[in-house]
């Protein structure tokens, strides 16, 4: 392995050949990014990944159980995937197959920023896309929310589970003016009983659809007295062309702007 090969966001180098032309993505997010960016590279992606519409690719089933003999035969250049979201074990089966594995990792708005520009760049080789500087500038404001809200962000039930300490969730809310109670919590994602969640002095619950699809009808009644703000979990957890949208988007389903 040369020493100049890129490093991906673990520091890990990554033998990417020049040019890329086949790439296998495990997360739903990168699969949205390649697919805008750069579409004639795409050639595999996960059962989970929904954008852009329409795609038209192999399937290599989930983040946590991907298919390793699926994706090999798909003969990839590059598989392009996330330290949250697929296993230590996967990626490490995939590189003793000799494919080039590259890693992001993403816990702020910022880091997906930089991480994307050297996933395309550095990794799939392709120009900057003009959405990428469009989401800079979206990400470049102010909060939205005056005066800052209060929130618990549930993201499973049967157990309760919510959003905790060091999340690309927990940032994307705290830029637009929302403070999540749990950042604190020394888990990523703890479980807490829903009294307790009632009790944490929130003024706000954000109920995403993924990876539990919170609806009007099955969560808000879990907590009364708080408003409840339904939110879809793309703007809110995805890093990618979303970005574009999501601070206003979010800041319409979370409450009134800044005056």
């Amino acid at each position: 392995m040369s020493d100049r090969s890129p490093r991906d966001d673990t520091g890990a180098p990554v033998p990417v050949p020049d040019p890329v032309r086949r790439v296998v993505s495990l997360v739903p997010s990168l699969t949205e990014t390649i697919a805008v960016s750069a579409p004639e590279l795409l050639v595999g992606a996960t059962d989970w990944c929904t954008h852009t519409a329409g795609l038209e690719v192999p399937r290599v089933r989930g983040t946590k159980n991907p298919d390793l003999e699926r994706i090999a035969g798909l003969r990839p250049d590059l598989v392009v995937g996330n330290t949250e979201e697929n296993r230590a074990s996967d990626v490490e089966a995939l590189r003793a197959r000799r494919i080039p594995v590259w890693m992001t990792e993403i816990r702020t708005v910022d880091e997906a920023l930089a991480s994307l520009r050297r996933m395309l760049t550095e990794a799939c080789r392709v120009p900057v896309p003009p959405w990428l500087d469009e989401a800079a500038r979206a990400w470049s404001g102010p909060p939205g929310l005056r005066p800052r809200r209060k929130a618990i962000v549930p993201i499973w039930r049967r157990p309760w589970m919510v959003v905790g300490r060091g999340t690309f969730t927990g940032d994307v809310l705290a830029r637009l003016g929302v403070d999540n109670l749990y950042a604190g919590h020394p888990e990523r994602y703890p479980k807490i009983p829903i009294g307790e969640l009632n009790e944490a002095g929130a003024d706000l619950v954000v109920l995403p659809d993924e990876p539990y699809r919170f609806t009007a009808e099955d969560g808000p009644e879990s907590f009364p007295g708080i408003p409840s703000a339904l939110v879809d979990g793309r703007y809110l957890t995805w890093y990618g062309p979303s970005l574009v949208e999501a601070p206003r988007v979010l800041a319409q389903a979370l409450g009134p702007p800044a005056t």
